[in-house]
């Protein structure tokens, strides 16, 4: 199946979110997309049909009850059609009829009896994102093999912040039209762990004061996301961010150098491919003030200390992972990230610019990939879609490594 051909089914259930989908629709036909929409009857309170026909290029299929489309058995001929049935936005109301097999409608009706891949984008009030009832539903479902999307953190059209927001189209987009993964890494990472730090650490200076960087974290957590996607069991080691964790991942909160280190060191035994793409501190204090530091003094002078080398730890015991670092610079990248990969030991380094409007604090990020005799470089897109296109990567020199570690260890037995 190639992109150019590949068929999505939209559903379009009833909430807010539902006005972004024409954004959506156009997204997914300039990536070569067929894309016919089912419009659920609360959705068409939020969004028209002639405006979706409009950039779908399709008549809008919405009554189950179509005389004239189900005389030709018309929900089981849009089931065989698709490749992809995609939901977005899929509000709390139609999780929860997916997860009990409910068949009331069109929509829910043809993702019975269709075949194709489920992938839904939720799109609800953060609190209804939350709830135990709707958490539950979830997990049923990825448990089932639908591939849950999202949902982003931020401002709410309640007016509420948190945990809830559809993704943006063009996320969307990208993930269900990438090259699936499953070619390789599912295969490889299946039943495999997968570590991956994020985030900055903070290196307290006084109970109130802290050093720290500009990592937002979005990086690595992406990774974490890729991964799992991959069919990898992770384990993401987070620094203090104000992402929202994926799910089904494990998530280990830590705050300084030494915190993520022990963290590190406590699940490294059962990893088998260590990530590194957290901005960690390379120096702090070298005394901690227990009580807040006074403005007193026109200048005040401080001592600095070397913070431990988690990755340079890692990648050096002696029943070490596949270890993968990042390298973000502001000048001679190249450079620094070779530098790195020999020096501590790795099987991959991720270089990338960093600077004003590069690399932290952006959605989007262009990267080079260093290992010993090659190099790939990956142009500027989201950090979605990077990360997708990086464990794929990671996933085949992994693949290759174990594969030369056999050839290898049969070598000497002969011998």
């Amino acid at each position: 199946m190639s992109l150019e051909t590949k068929k999505i089914l939209l559903g379009i259930s009833g909430g807010i979110a539902a006005y972004k989908t024409p954004e959506l629709v156009r997204r997914l036909r300039e990536r070569g997309a067929d894309v016919q929409i089912i419009l659920t009857h609360s959705a068409n309170e939020f969004v028209t049909e002639t405006s979706l026909q409009a950039v779908s290029g399709k008549p809008i299929r919405s009554n189950i009850w179509d005389k004239e489309a189900e005389a030709a058995m018309g929900h089981i001929e849009l089931a065989r059609w698709a490749d992809v049935i995609l939901i977005a936005p899929a509000t709390a109301e139609m999780l929860s009829r997916l997860a009990s097999g409910s068949a009331g409608d069109l929509l829910t009706t043809v993702c019975l009896a269709s075949e194709a891949e489920v992938v839904v984008a939720p799109a609800m009030n953060r609190v209804m994102w939350s709830n135990p009832a709707v958490q539950a539903n979830r997990k049923l479902l990825e448990d089932r093999g639908v591939q849950i999307l999202g949902p982003d953190s931020g401002s709410q059209a309640c007016g509420e912040e948190g945990a809830g927001r559809m993704l943006d189209p063009q996320q969307i987009a990208e993930k269900v039209m990438a090259p699936k993964l499953t070619s390789v890494s599912s295969l490889v990472l299946r039943g495999k762990t997968v570590m991956i730090t994020a985030g900055p650490t903070r290196e307290p200076l006084d109970p109130v004061r802290y050093i720290t960087n500009r990592s937002s974290g979005k990086m690595g957590y992406a990774m974490a996301v890729a991964a799992r996607d991959a069919g990898a069991n992770v384990i993401l080691v987070s620094g203090p961010v104000s992402l929202v964790p994926p799910t089904g991942v494990k998530v280990v909160n830590i705050e300084s150098a030494d915190d993520l280190l022990a963290a590190a060191h406590a699940e490294v035994a059962e990893t088998d491919i260590f990530i590194a793409a957290a901005a960690v501190a390379d120096y702090r204090p070298s005394v901690r003030e227990n009580t807040k530091i006074k403005k007193s003094a026109d200048e005040i002078t401080l001592s600095m200390v070397k913070t431990p080398d988690v990755l340079a730890t890692i990648s050096r015991l002696a029943e070490r992972p596949f270890c993968v670092g990042f390298a973000a610079e502001t000048d001679n990248v190249k450079d620094y990230a070779l530098g790195k990969l020999t020096k501590k030991r790795l099987d991959m380094i991720v270089a990338n610019r960093v600077g004003e409007n590069l690399g932290f604090d952006c959605d989007d990020n262009a990267a080079v990939v260093y290992w010993r005799g090659g190099e790939q470089a990956f142009p500027m897109a989201s950090k979605a879609q990077l990360a997708d296109d990086l464990m794929q990567l990671v996933t085949e020199r992994y693949k290759l490594r174990n594969s030369e570690e056999v050839i290898a260890a049969n070598s000497v037995a002969r011998d």
